[in-house]
C-alpha cells in the first residue's frame, strides 16, 4: 500500500504531457494535461493495452486513423498496436487520466 500527493509530481514538459503518479509493477498510471494545440506524437504499444479518461476539457484521440472527439466523463481503452495519436485542437486546457497495463519498461513505439 502506498499513498501519493499529485503535488509532489510534474507534467513531462512543464504544464503539459504525462505525470505519471506510479509506473509498474503492475500497471501505470498518470495524469495528462495538453494545453490548446498540443498533441502527443502518434505511437502504438505492443503489450500494453492503455486507456484514457476525460477529466476536464475536450481532446481528439486518432486510433488507427479514425478520429474520436472525447470530453468530461468519456472513456476511451485502445489495445495493444492499435496507433493512437492525441491532439487538443480546443482552445482550452485537456486533463485526463491515462492507465497502462500490464507493465512494460520499454513498450512504446512512434510511428511517423
Amino acid at each position: 500500500m502506498f499513498i501519493i500527493d499529485e503535488n509532489e509530481k510534474e507534467y513531462r514538459f512543464g504544464d503539459s504531457g504525462p505525470k505519471y503518479l506510479m509506473k509498474g509493477p503492475r500497471s501505470n498510471f498518470a495524469l495528462v494535461q495538453f494545453q490548446a494545440g498540443q498533441d502527443f506524437k502518434a505511437h502504438y504499444h505492443n503489450i500494453m493495452e492503455e486507456n484514457f479518461f476525460i477529466l476536464e476539457g475536450e481532446v481528439d484521440i486518432e486510433v488507427d486513423g479514425v478520429c474520436h472527439t472525447l470530453k468530461a466523463g468519456q472513456l476511451i481503452h485502445i489495445e495493444p498496436k492499435e496507433v493512437h495519436y492525441v491532439i487538443n485542437r480546443s482552445n482550452g486546457p485537456v486533463k485526463m487520466v491515462s492507465t497502462l497495463a500490464p507493465y512494460q519498461e520499454v513498450d512504446k513505439v512512434e510511428v511517423d
